[in-house]
């Protein structure tokens, strides 16, 4: 890989360098800290994403890059940091946070013009990571490395991963937070975006009053990441906040569309650009139901629950509305552009289930069906994903029980299979309203609806066939996130088996790393 091309496109821009202990989280009035990686004598490759190391100009890997990999050994044009922000975390204003385990190497630019920044996450302690190690151990590596991967696959806007590498460390981890702490083999993970700036980098600079450097950053973000901009004074400022609106709501409904639950949507972890970040106790929606929340530490409150990500999307908002404030000055013009937000999102949403649907366009009358679909999911406990592959099936010979029973998570008795096919009447009445040829109509499904999502079983599975040394099961889950609109393995089109229901890492995950 060509390493020597990185340069760090933040740091000579805005003032603040901080070199001192790493293990100090308070870093008032800057925005960054240099820190190196602490080094490991004994990494090991686990995978290495050479499609994307092309895209964004490293080119091939080599055994010689294996250090680089984990922040060993680096060229001396390569100055890492770590930056500081701020964010509301279940609701309360948590003050300075930062990057705890995340280390930037820079910024790469490809031949094309495109700008990649790089970054290890589990290569040491920061100046941010507060009493923790800055490690991160096999498991959370694992799932960042394939979900954001997935993602991209998707077409959902996502961070990604280019290599994921045992660190030949032990970690100590208590998964559960139930006093049950254990040894976990150790990896790093690099990943990759056009920029990781957070709601938080904003909330921290406009909490601490530094007005004059949160511009600076706005004005960064703007000219190197929002090209479409093209305004000044006051009005740059509103155009930049409706624009991270429009990608935050329009993430929201990937989001919905593919099934995925963050699970933890602080507002240190939510992305300017509209991009997925923090891949930590995520979920694939397996069993559909809007109450559900993959993250232990969002019990009992739910927050963060698959049908509330629309809303807490928009609470986010609020507060970046607040950090922006000194520069927009217009509290009528923010409160107006929020409360479009919502209109704007939910119109977004029922379209993507038309799509998902197979329907033309958005009728009046959409509105109806959508919340009585979304009860029947719920109430007879049917599959997400597998109830839009069913539903491609279908036609006038179909036998509805037997078209759908496998892929329920209670048995479909018959006043339960009653309701499903009073439900199917009603969808091919909508379906013969249609404009557009079946043909047509099914091409929408089959673009909107994926056959395979990495759910957390798998992940599950992957991760411990991994510490026993093998990568099969690795290799054939990189295959199938990377075509995950056809079925290339059928056994990986079916629900959740039963006995994973209660297993730690498959059903709920905590935040623990």
């Amino acid at each position: 890989m060509n390493i020597e091309q990185i340069r760090q496109p933040f740091t000579d821009i805005f003032p603040g360098d901080y070199s001192g202990n790493p293990m100090q989280r308070n870093t008032p009035k800057v925005l960054f800290a240099t820190i190196e990686p602490a080094g490991f004598d004994s990494p090991k490759l686990i995978a290495f994403n050479e499609s994307l190391s092309q895209e964004i100009g490293l080119g091939k890997y080599e055994a010689k890059d294996l250090n680089f990999l984990v922040g060993n050994n680096l060229p001396e044009n390569i100055k890492t940091y770590a930056t500081a922000y701020a964010g509301h975390q279940f609701g309360n204003w948590a003050g300075q946070l930062g990057d705890g385990r995340a280390i930037l190497a820079g910024e790469i630019t490809s031949r094309d013009g495109k700008k990649t920044e790089i970054q290890w996450k589990g290569a040491g302690a920061t100046p941010y990571s507060r009493h923790a190690d800055g490690r991160a151990v096999l498991r959370s590596s694992v799932r960042e490395y394939l979900m954001s991967e997935a993602m991209y696959h998707l077409g959902v806007p996502t961070t990604r991963a280019l290599s994921l590498a045992f660190t030949g460390e032990d970690v100590v981890r208590d998964i559960m937070y139930n006093g049950n702490p254990q040894l976990e083999k150790g990896a790093v993970v690099i990943r990759t975006a056009e920029s990781f700036l957070r709601f938080g980098h904003f909330e921290l600079l406009s909490a601490q009053g530094e007005y004059k450097t949160l511009q600076n950053l706005v004005d960064f973000t703007i000219d190197n990441y929002y090209p479409e901009i093209i305004s000044d004074g006051i009005q740059k400022y509103k155009d930049f906040f409706e624009n991270i609106c429009t990608r935050t709501a329009d993430l929201m409904t990937e989001w919905f569309r593919v099934g995925f639950v963050h699970g933890v949507m602080n507002t240190d972890n939510m992305s300017v650009l509209g991009l997925t970040i923090d891949y930590g106790p995520y979920s694939m929606m397996d069993e559909y139901d809007l109450n559900f929340t993959p993250n232990t530490t969002d019990l009992p409150g739910r927050r963060y629950a698959f049908g509330k990500q629309g809303q807490i999307s928009q609470w986010n908002l609020w507060q970046l509305a607040n950090a922006l404030h000194p520069l927009i000055k217009d509290e009528k013009f923010l409160e107006d552009t929020l409360n479009h937000y919502g209109t704007y999102f939910w119109e977004a949403h029922d379209k993507m289930l038309c799509r998902k649907f197979g329907f033309d366009e958005l009728r009046e009358t959409d509105e109806e069906f959508f919340i009585s679909w979304q009860g029947l999911m719920q109430e007879l406990h049917l599959d997400y994903t597998l109830f839009f592959n069913q539903l491609e099936k279908l036609n006038l010979a179909s036998d509805i029980k037997a078209l759908f029973e496998n892929i329920s998570y209670s048995a479909l008795d018959d006043e339960k299979t009653g309701k499903l096919e009073d439900f199917i009447k009603k969808y091919e009445e909508r379906l013969s309203s249609n404009t557009i040829s079946k043909e047509e109509s099914l091409s929408l499904m089959k673009h909107s609806n994926p056959k395979f999502t990495l759910r957390n079983y798998l992940l599950y599975q992957c991760i411990e066939e991994i510490n026993t040394g093998k990568n099969g099961m690795l290799e054939k889950l990189t295959h199938a996130l990377e075509n995950p609109y056809e079925e290339l393995y059928p056994e990986f089109s079916a629900k959740r088996p039963d006995i994973y229901d209660d297993t730690a890492g498959c059903s709920t995950l905590s935040c623990s790393s």
